[in-house]
């Protein structure tokens, strides 16, 4: 390709580009409203792709509940529905394992703590699998493994617990490294230790820590852990979940993180931040269809009061990356520019062409 031909083709490119008009404003965030369960304050959430619905556990109610795109709620599980399930327990932590179709959820109340298991594969109820006591601990979030087993973090003892398939439990981790930072005094979080989980196929586990804002890659086989070197603290990181591409997005009540890492999480770089609505105080992240991110507005600080709330409204909004989506955005601008600059050249060089066959048949 001759030199005139490539200044021909970056001059075309960048008049495509003045062309082009600037990007227009994103359209609105989806969102999921939750009513009809006055004083639920949901404070976990999960996606279900099997069933397209999200999944959620309240902070003040032995139940769970499902709601679609379209906001349509169902119970799938009734307060008193399992009569061992305490009448004043709640559940934090919930978990579609799609592998095994269960529902794993994180149950705390005055006389039990302990992790319940539910069959998905019923077409109604859902019956109980297991219900493994986790003594002495705090119990917050929960992920599994590809075999099926459960990983539970504690937040009052900064250490992971693992339950089997069949419901057996042991302490996993008490790695060094979850105690090796400074915690912020004087903060709502400073009592809450290891918190949001999320597993990797790789082999390990990641978990963030709200009083300290640390990420720690923690390995499958032994439970040993090391902290994820970021560049700037995940303060008061509550959820977290993982999209397809492999970006992390962690939320605390007012941001969201999103962090990728080319290191298989030796160290990773918070990419962007997109700011919440503090009054919602968000407490979970779940990745939706199309990978789309939604955090869970429930309201939590409001249910941790003894009194209720009379709040009969609750969100689940879809969040982005601003910055990711100007970079998508100028790849597009990008591709229509080289492709028409690629079609006038095209058109150039056919009438070139004609020219010439047009001379040598005079």
């Amino acid at each position: 390709m001759s030199l005139k031909t490539i200044i021909f083709i970056i001059a075309i490119t960048f008049f495509c580009f003045a062309l082009i008009p600037p990007a227009s404003s994103s359209k609105p965030p989806h969102l999921i409203t939750i009513r009809g369960y006055p004083n639920l304050y949901p404070e976990s959430l999960s996606y279900d792709p099997s069933a397209q619905h999200f999944v959620l556990g309240s902070l003040r109610r032995p139940t769970l509940l499902s709601i679609s795109d379209a906001s349509v709620t169902a119970t799938l599980l009734p307060p008193g529905d399992h009569p061992s399930l305490p009448p004043n327990s709640s559940f934090l932590g919930v978990l579609v394992d799609h592998h095994t179709r269960r529902l794993l959820a994180v149950l705390r109340s005055p006389s039990l703590n302990a992790l319940a298991a539910f069959d998905l594969r019923s077409p109604h109820l859902l019956p109980l699998l297991f219900l493994t006591p986790l003594p002495s601990s705090s119990p917050n979030d929960v992920a599994a493994d590809f075999s099926g087993n459960a990983y539970v973090t504690d937040s009052a003892n900064n250490r992971i617990w693992k339950i089997t398939p069949s419901g057996t439990a042991s302490v996993f981790s008490t790695s060094p490294a979850f105690t090796s930072h400074p915690v912020e005094p004087d903060k709502i979080y400073t009592l809450c230790g290891l918190n949001g989980i999320v597993y990797n196929g790789k082999g390990y586990l990641l978990v963030v820590q709200s009083n300290t804002g640390k990420m720690f890659k923690v390995n499958e086989q032994d439970g040993t852990a090391r902290t994820v070197l970021l560049n700037k603290n995940l303060t008061a990181a509550d959820g977290m979940a993982v999209r397809r591409d492999g970006v992390v997005v962690v939320v605390s009540h007012t941001t969201a993180y999103f962090i990728k890492s080319d290191s298989s999480w030796a160290d990773g770089a918070v990419f962007d931040e997109t700011a919440l609505d503090a009054e919602g105080f968000a407490s979970a992240v779940a990745v939706g269809d199309g990978d789309r991110v939604y955090v869970l507005y429930g309201h939590v600080d409001e249910g941790m009061m003894e009194n209720d709330g009379g709040r009969e409204e609750f969100r689940i909004v879809e969040v982005e990356s601003e910055k990711e989506n100007k970079e998508d955005a100028v790849w597009i601008y990008v591709m229509v520019g080289l492709g028409f600059a690629y079609f006038c050249f095209w058109r150039f060089q056919m009438r070139q062409l004609a020219t010439n066959m047009n001379k040598k048949t005079a």
